[in-house]
């Protein structure tokens, strides 16, 4: 059988990367006595993948990775085991059966995912809130996306699926996945470069709220959180 676990990242395991959380969970694995299964070969190793891996310096109410067991267990037993070997800094909020269907695994379905931004250290003007009611009023939102090879001129709008400002921080509801990712980064730098600030003096604080599943269609999306999907 499958299983999806999800969990939090938060303190200071913000800063560990995310091939070290893998091999941490790999350890944990075995500490909680969780009958994990192995793919064959001359080098097995353990059958898991990650949803969506976190950013450096990102924190989280919502991380999910996938394990495949050699036999049922009691799943909630299960995270108690697992919540009693984990460091400060990450706790296991749940474990769910998932489908065998390869096309149903968490790097496959992830669509959406809720952030919570703020800009560090008063970077934003006094009464920054009220402008930034106006953002999502523009008919686009240009942003230069840089990757490793290029840079280009994107237009990010159709990709912020919610935004609202929330006391100092910003709430927001972006595409995530394979098919179009949007930084909440980006979203901060393009409402920074709306309130006439230069970016490069510009630090963000981000926070994941959780990650989607698009159960409808593209045309009438309908997101439900990854341990939700059936």
């Amino acid at each position: 059988m499958k299983a999806r676990i999800k969990f939090r990242k938060y303190g200071c395991m913000k800063f560990i990367g995310h091939l070290d959380v893998m091999r941490f969970f790999q350890k944990a694995m075995r500490r909680a006595d969780i009958p994990i299964a192995f793919t064959g070969g001359f080098s097995p190793h353990m059958i898991m993948s990650f949803a969506n891996p976190l950013g450096v310096g990102v924190t989280s109410d919502g991380e999910y990775f996938d394990i495949e067991l050699v036999e049922e267990i009691d799943m909630k037993a299960a995270v108690e085991r697992m919540n009693q070997v984990m460091v400060e800094g990450i706790d296991v909020v749940n474990m769910v059966p998932i489908s065998d269907d390869k096309k149903q695994t968490g790097m496959s379905i992830v669509a959406a995912a809720d952030y919570l931004s703020t800009v560090k250290y008063n970077g934003f003007p006094e009464g920054w809130q009220d402008k930034a009611k106006d953002f999502m009023n523009q008919p686009e939102i240009h942003i230069v996306k840089k990757t490793k090879k290029s840079e280009k001129e994107v237009d990010i709008k159709p990709m912020i699926y919610k935004f609202e400002v929330r006391g100092d921080s910003v709430y927001m509801q972006v595409a995530t996945g394979s098919v179009e990712n949007l930084k909440p980064e980006l979203v901060m730098q393009a409402l920074g470069q709306f309130l006439g600030l230069d970016n490069e003096s510009l630090s963000f604080a981000h926070h994941r709220l959780e990650v989607y599943a698009n159960v409808g269609s593209d045309e009438e999306k309908q997101f439900v959180s990854l341990d939700q999907v059936s």
